[in-house]
């Protein structure tokens, strides 16, 4: 018969043994279990301390030796189930350890925050939010190692008034100042787009230690707000707070997204001057810079100099060259990849799969995506992401009904990636009907997003379906979908300078717009003329002209040619997808002014010269 416990539950906690080795010099836990049963023998708390260490692998494991604690009366001592209870967290077993918890006599706080870090670590926020507010409810009172888990939580959830809820708790603790509580905060709000309250935070902070700049500047940089990220390395480094690799790899992160090769390269410079530049992590920021700031041919050479490469040093160039137009280059260097016996995971076939769509290589792209079916490999099979690129494969191909088809075979349900793909598709491939239906999708999953709309209009447009139109843009404003502003940028002197369609407020506006005249009126000598199909029917088409005329992108080249080095090339960074027309007006300002233009748009690079685009037109 068991010693009377208060743990003991014979219907939940079933004996799973299983035979392992044993501390106890016993062949099998089975053993240790019998023998301790007929109480020949005293355990002490060491003893289960070095077997729990010893098998703690497998959550069967920890559950015979719950099972042999229950057996010897030791299940009393809370910190041995809480030792157990850790061990099943790590291992992802929560409902054992959940129950394990609920049967604990008044656990303390560490208890309860090892709980909560088993749920975030196992995805599971809802379960994190449910603890705390038990803990709340029972008045245990939370110490610094609960809330920063807590908070995590809250930004997984998408749920801000909760997260200020917890930041009110955190004040009533008095933890705000605790560095990992209120980093914890900082980057909360950065991921809710409340960046006064996360500067206020960091500025408010005593002493501002590495971790926090860190945590801050990597937030800034992988949500959108890259220039807030270097701004803030700026400042620590004027600070005179040395940054680790952890800092350099987010400020490398921060430029990519910006398109500035100037400032990541001062950057790496600090990082050689720090020491830290010999690093693949470093290694593999640094090529991802390289990569998205159009300078494939520096990206090759890092990667071929590289001390350490891994996968992601060959996924990253591989995916460069696609979306640098080098498809070719990209299918070659997967195969050296294959050559050299480094196994490719799911990043890497999207970048193969890239490099078949930005070229029209549609067997190609059917081979490797059967071949990604067909794997046995979990990390490679086809994602949301590599099915939206086979629809954007077929479609841009002109395949719009086996896209479609495509879709609707689909073992995993479409998301706006794969419809907007598709609605792409129609639109240069003009399938009004097709690109109907396709909109009617996207508009039930996201009615508020106003770049669907836009295509949908365009597409209208092109057909000289005005009516149509009309009823977009009133839908558009009913439903309150707002047009993403269109705007291009371009690194000069260390600072990237930001020009919005239209815009006669840059201080270089007057300029801008001279050398604009002038290359307009060599152009139209050399046959140019306006792509107007597209503009809005109800004005005129002086003022068509005009409008495409100063869109973003041209303002840009017509900056970067009165302000970078000749010797340089520009280098524009698009938020949209280039137009047509824009597309025709960069080829030809390359050959006029035997300048090299380097434009990234939405979905690829473009490098123009000498009246060439590297897309070939295909894009």
């Amino acid at each position: 018969m068991l010693p009377k416990t208060q743990f003991y539950k014979p219907s939940f906690f079933t004996l799973h043994l299983q035979f392992i080795p044993s501390i106890f010099h016993f062949s099998t836990l089975s053993q240790a279990h019998e023998t301790l049963s007929g109480q020949s023998l005293t355990i002490t708390k060491q003893a289960f301390t070095s077997l729990l260490h010893s098998h703690s692998s497998h959550p069967n494991h920890l559950k015979q030796i719950h099972s042999l604690l229950l057996t010897t009366g030791l299940s009393v001592k809370n910190s041995l189930i809480t030792q157990l209870l850790t061990s099943l967290c790590v291992l992802g077993d929560m409902s054992y350890a959940r129950q394990l918890f609920d049967e604990m006599h008044k656990p303390r706080p560490f208890v309860w925050n090892t709980l909560i870090k088993g749920y975030f670590k196992n995805e599971l926020p809802n379960e994190v939010a449910s603890v705390y507010r038990q803990m709340h409810h029972i008045d245990v009172r939370p110490d610094p190692f609960t809330f920063p888990f807590v908070v995590k939580c809250c930004t997984e959830l998408s749920e801000l008034w909760v997260g200020v809820a917890i930041h009110a708790h955190v004040l009533k603790y008095g933890l705000e100042f605790i560095a990992m509580v209120r980093t914890e905060l900082m980057v909360m709000y950065v991921k809710f787009g409340e960046m006064g309250s996360a500067d206020y935070l960091l500025e408010s902070m005593v002493e501002k230690d590495l971790v926090a700049w860190n945590a801050l500047i990597s937030a800034y940089a992988q949500n959108g707000h890259a220039s807030r990220a270097l701004q803030l390395f700026h400042q620590m480094v004027v600070g005179e707070i040395r940054p680790d690799s952890v800092t350099i790899v987010s400020a490398f992160s921060a430029c990519a997204h910006l398109g500035c090769l100037e400032i990541g390269e001062e950057i790496y410079g600090l990082a050689r001057k720090e020491g830290i530049d010999i690093n693949v992590i470093v290694d593999n920021a640094r090529l991802d810079m390289y990569v998205k700031c159009g300078s494939i041919d520096m990206a090759r050479s890092l990667f071929e100099n590289m001390h350490n490469r891994n996968v992601i040093s060959w996924s990253t160039m591989i995916g460069g060259y696609a979306m640098n137009g080098e498809s070719k280059k990209a299918l070659e260097l997967f195969s050296s990849m294959q050559n050299e016996r480094v196994q490719p995971n799911y990043v890497t076939f999207l970048g193969v799969l890239s490099a078949c769509t930005h070229a029209g290589l549609v067997k190609e792209g059917w081979y490797y995506f059967n071949y990604m079916v067909q794997s046995n490999k979990k990390d490679i099979k086809p994602r949301k992401e590599h099915y939206a690129c086979m629809v954007d494969l077929l479609g841009r191909s002109g395949h719009l009904n086996e896209a479609y088809n495509f879709i609707k075979s689909m073992p995993i349900e479409p998301d706006l990636g794969v419809w907007g793909a598709l609605l792409g598709a129609c639109t240069i491939h003009h399938n009004v009907a097709l690109g109907q239906h396709v909109a009617d999708s996207l508009f039930e999953l996201a009615p508020d997003i106003g770049s669907y709309h836009v295509l949908l209009s365009n597409m209208y447009a092109a057909a000289g379906r005005w009516h149509c139109v009309e009823k977009v843009r009133l839908k558009m404003k009913k439903k309150g979908a707002k047009k993403v502003v269109a705007y291009s940028s371009v690194e000069f002197n260390g600072q990237i300078h930001v020009l919005y369609s239209g815009d006669r407020l840059h201080p270089q506006a007057t300029r801008i717009y001279k050398k604009l005249e002038q290359l307009f009126k060599h152009m139209k000598s050399m046959g140019y003329s306006p792509k107007t199909s597209s503009v809005l029917h109800d004005v005129d088409m002086e003022e068509k002209e005009a409008t495409l005329n100063s869109h973003s992108e041209k303002l840009a080249i017509a900056f970067g040619l009165l302000n970078v080095r000749p010797e340089l090339p520009i280098r524009v960074i698009k938020n949209l997808r280039i137009c047509d027309d824009c597309h025709t007006f960069s080829k030809l300002a390359s050959e006029i002014t035997m300048r090299e233009i380097i434009m990234r748009d939405k979905n690829r690079f473009h490098h123009f010269k000498d009246g060439f685009c590297s897309c070939n037109d295909f894009w």
